[in-house]
């Protein structure tokens, strides 16, 4: 194997694939990527069983073959290369050397051979979705996903479809139990994704789609082949493997119903919920919000550490309620929403509290009260 290929994109490739492979791997194989180059391209492959990724880019090939190399160590190496061609040789007994100019480094690399069979998939059955769009979607939900693994179907976000007046629109759902998250978004495709029931995609493969997304500008495409996720965006493919399992009915989280409603500025609350929540006890994040005529009272109590209040003005006309939540699970919620009013809707200090954007009623964030 024997290619000249431009730096950044072997940095963009090798990049995408650092949080995938393993970095205490129990086979020490995942711990490597491996290099192809064939014809006119270069591709590369990384995979922890769980989610795989492989990706390609046009390159100058005077040899074709294949070699497994560290991956973290290759990725240290090139991007401290300067701009321009870098070439990957691979020499006898499996070194991989990288030259550029008058620099030259020799790696110990394994036999492509003991790399594992990487996931492939034969569907041809896309949808697309706008990239903004799913990312969007994403944020919005992730932070909701539960890291039990006892309740290992609720390690990702639920998505579906359904189909209204005539247009596909797309939703995700994520919690832990303490809150949820869910978003509903139109998209102008036409196409239903294949999977009239929903997946849940765990919150790894998540997070890569998140990466692969950012500043992409082209639609991204969706597949369901069997027990993974297909995720297809320009050169690039994410193999996601499905969480099995049904995801309860979220529906029953949700109340039909609220007595009272407050609207508040997001930035106002954000500001000063992050400052009382300073002073919370560490591990409950537990604040206490007072609502009465015009304004509200967020107070914490910490015996370790001392005590904060702040008041803020809202637009509330109902009766006085004091409730106490995490307000880190708040916080959360008010850093995944762009818009600058927020809607915060109660019935009393026992029951759930509602929370979402006044000017968008398809996001809505459910969290449970604590004991005050």
């Amino acid at each position: 194997m024997k290619l000249t290929l431009e730096k950044k994109d072997l940095v963009t490739l090798l990049g995408r694939t650092q949080n995938i492979v393993e970095k205490r791997a129990n086979m020490p194989i995942l711990i490597n990527v491996l290099l192809e180059a064939e014809s006119a391209s270069f591709r590369i492959f990384a995979t922890n069983l769980e989610v795989s990724l492989t990706g390609q880019v046009v390159a100058k090939v005077a040899s074709q073959g294949k070699i497994a190399v560290n991956a973290k160590n290759l990725f240290d190496i090139v991007k401290e290369l300067s701009d321009g061609e870098i070439e990957l040789e691979r020499r006898d007994n499996n070194w991989l050397r990288i030259s550029q100019g008058r620099a030259e480094f020799n790696m110990i690399g394994i036999s492509a051979d003991e790399y594992p069979v990487f996931p492939t998939f034969e569907t041809n059955e896309f949808t697309k979705i706008e990239s903004d769009v799913f990312l969007e979607m994403i944020e919005k939900t992730i932070y909701s996903v539960a890291t039990d693994a006892a309740r290992y179907h609720l390690n990702g976000v639920f998505f579906e479809h359904k189909e209204t007046h005539g247009k596909v629109v797309y939703r995700m759902v994520a919690t832990d139990g303490h809150r949820l998250s869910m978003v509903d978004r139109e998209t102008t495709q036409s196409r239903q994704f294949s999977n009239q029931e929903g997946v849940i995609i765990p919150h790894k493969g998540l997070n890569e789609i998140r990466k692969l997304l950012e500043g992409a500008e082209e639609a991204i495409e969706l597949a369901i082949e069997g027990p993974q996720l297909v995720v297809r965006q320009g050169d690039t493919v994410l193999l996601i493997r499905l969480i099995e399992g049904r995801y309860p009915n979220y529906q029953q989280l949700i109340p039909q119903s609220f007595n009272e409603v407050v609207l508040l500025s997001r930035e106002t609350f954000l500001s000063s919920l992050k400052r009382v929540s300073l002073l919370s006890n560490q591990k409950s994040k537990g604040v206490t919000l007072a609502l009465s005529q015009s304004r509200m009272n967020i107070t914490s109590n910490n015996p370790e550490l001392g005590d904060a209040k702040e008041e803020i003005e809202i637009d509330y006309k109902g009766k006085d309620i004091k409730v106490a939540f995490n307000a880190r699970y708040i916080l959360d919620i008010l850093n995944s929403v762009n818009e600058d009013i927020v809607q915060i809707h109660f019935n009393d200090q026992m029951s759930p509290g509602l929370l979402r954007p006044k000017d968008d009623p398809s996001y809505t964030c459910i969290v449970m009260p604590m004991r005050i």
